[in-house]
């Protein structure tokens, strides 16, 4: 019997997180995928999948983490099975609401590499530790330390304003 109940206490802190956190889960699946109904799909694959597969969590003080890992890779997957789904010619779906304000931001955020993506989103949109991150990420915290520099110092150069050239004619 204590077994079970020990079961149904990570259960519990499961549904618990799910509902206190959605608002940044569902954040964290719309800074990939740009649309309303794919993020709400993804968050929901993800909270059944937690809740599902929360009996085989060793460490219950790291559920947050690990609930944001299944988010990444539930949209991985989408992503992924969209990329072979595409038909030449087809124009990608347009984005229903757009969480960043700034699109140049949202740009320059696209332009990353998907993990260096997640990275700069987990610790500047969703305030996240270096430590939870690198949890999330499956990464050793100096690979996600190098990843966060190197994403930010590509940020810091698209977003740069250009120099006007100066011109010499008299």
């Amino acid at each position: 019997m204590i077994h079970s109940s020990a079961r149904d206490s990570i259960t519990v802190q499961t549904e618990q997180v799910l509902i206190e956190k959605y608002d940044r889960l569902y954040r964290l699946a719309y800074s990939y995928v740009y649309n309303e109904d794919d993020a709400l799909d993804i968050v929901q694959e993800s909270a059944c999948k937690a809740i599902c597969q929360c009996n085989s969590l060793k460490d219950p003080s790291k559920l947050y983490s690990w609930i944001c890992r299944i988010v990444v890779n539930t949209t991985m997957d989408l992503l992924r099975s969209r990329k072979k789904e595409d038909l030449p010619g087809e124009l990608p779906e347009q984005a229903s609401e757009d969480v960043y304000q700034e699109t140049d931001l949202k740009n320059a955020l696209e332009s990353l590499e998907p993990q260096n993506r997640t990275i700069v989103v987990l610790r500047y949109c969703e305030d996240m530790k270096l430590e939870d991150i690198s949890r999330v990420v499956d990464e050793n915290l100096n690979t996600v330390k190098a990843r966060l520099y190197r994403a930010l110092k590509k940020l810091r150069i698209t977003m740069e304003p250009e120099e006007p050239k100066k011109s010499y004619a008299k």
